[in-house]
């Protein structure tokens, strides 16, 4: 077993954070690791932020130090690798509480499947299977944003980012090996990127299940029922669903409802249909008076559309067992999806860049193939 010093380091004053950050930004990488609470917000609530430097753990208590921008500006500085795993919500809270999001990063999850040892690998998993060091997780449900906290919780904190470096040293040098260092960047260059450019409140009735089914005004009404709920549930730091429900949404939509009196379902009833009624109410008529109306979704595959999908997943394992790598990394099942439901099929988005070189290819054409036997 290597040799990892696990003490937690405590960090609570502004000028003690400066002097590390100053000796942080000399090195070529760090580990990084935050811990938040969100059970009742919509936003993350930082509660600390751990930085594994090689040498010590140090947990860095955000709610007592005043001076945070030593810590942003590390994060900002491009000669700094930062080490994470599985790293979506530790970005949105570190730009939550710094107004920044870390760059560049190195996601050890990413490159772990990169590498050849699975999807989604947690952390304990992937320092176990690279380093042998079992890692307790007895502090996962913790209150974080309590004061003091508890010894337990600071060792659990401290081991977040402790085996870090070492397991990157290992990734590292294995992708350079599979010549896939490059993969690993363009992958984490599009985590940063969609941290920093959160989806538009306007696509977000994309997402309700069920919408493929509305048309012109219902959309429409659809449409803007969401971005009105995702703009307020963001005032409000309060979850989605807290302020109203997907399938609430959906059954406004579809009714289309002229009154208040109308509107009450499971739901939105009681206190929630008087807070809410007269808004959501403006909003449908609003939408039925709309020029345009947003495009018509895509159905759920017919019959042949999904002997092509099969077509396309047979397709991908093959090229992820040639390549030594799990099927999920490649393509998800919606980009697989949309090529099969595509009048043009193109590789875009993630399809764009390495995957389009790896699996795209042998994908068209198999959509092509696909295309002509069924011509026939």
């Amino acid at each position: 077993m290597p040799k990892v010093d696990t003490t937690p380091i405590w960090v609570d004053s502004s000028d003690e954070l400066a002097r590390l950050c100053a000796r942080w930004r000399g090195q070529s990488a760090i580990a990084l690791d935050t811990e938040f609470m969100r059970s009742r917000t919509f936003y993350p609530q930082p509660a600390l932020v751990q930085v594994g430097d090689g040498e010590g753990c140090y947990l860095i208590d955000n709610l007592a130090i005043e001076n945070l921008a030593p810590l942003r500006e590390l994060l900002l500085d491009t000669r700094v690798t930062k080490i994470m795993h599985s790293c979506s919500e530790d970005l949105e809270t570190l730009e939550r509480l710094l107004g920044a999001v870390p760059d560049p990063i190195f996601d050890t999850q990413i490159a772990a499947a990169m590498t050849g040892m699975g999807a989604g690998l947690g952390y304990a998993a992937t320092v176990k299977t690279l380093l042998n060091v079992a890692l307790p997780k007895s502090e996962t449900r913790s209150d974080w944003l309590q004061r003091p906290l508890s010894e337990a919780q600071k060792n659990y904190a401290a081991l977040d980012v402790a085996w870090l470096p070492l397991v990157y040293g290992v990734l590292i040098k294995r992708l350079r090996e599979q010549e896939r260092v490059e993969w690993l960047r363009e992958d984490c260059d599009a985590l940063v990127s969609a941290a920093r450019n959160p989806q538009p409140p306007e696509l977000y009735y994309q997402r309700v299940k069920g919408a493929w089914r509305l048309r012109g005004k219902q959309l429409a009404a659809l449409q803007d029922i969401c971005a009105w709920r995702e703009r307020e549930a963001r005032q409000r730091d309060m979850p989605r669903n807290h302020l109203l429900k997907e399938s609430v949404c959906l059954g406004l939509a579809q009714q289309l409802p002229r009154h208040v009196a109308t509107m009450a379902q499971p739901g939105l009833e009681g206190r929630t249909l008087r807070e809410y009624g007269e808004t959501l109410l403006q909003i449908i008529q609003r939408s039925g008076e709309r020029a345009d109306t947003p495009p018509s979704l895509p159905q759920p595959l017919n019959r042949r559309q999904g002997e092509c999908l099969k077509l396309l997943r047979n397709k991908v394992n093959s090229v992820a067992e040639q390549c030594g790598l799990p099927p999920e990394i490649l393509v998800r099942k919606k980009e697989l999806e949309e090529l099969v439901q595509a009048a043009q099929p193109q590789l875009e988005g993630r399809l764009g860049g390495w995957r389009g070189e790896v699996v795209g290819a042998p994908l068209l054409d198999t959509l092509r193939t696909a295309a002509v036997e069924g011509s026939q």
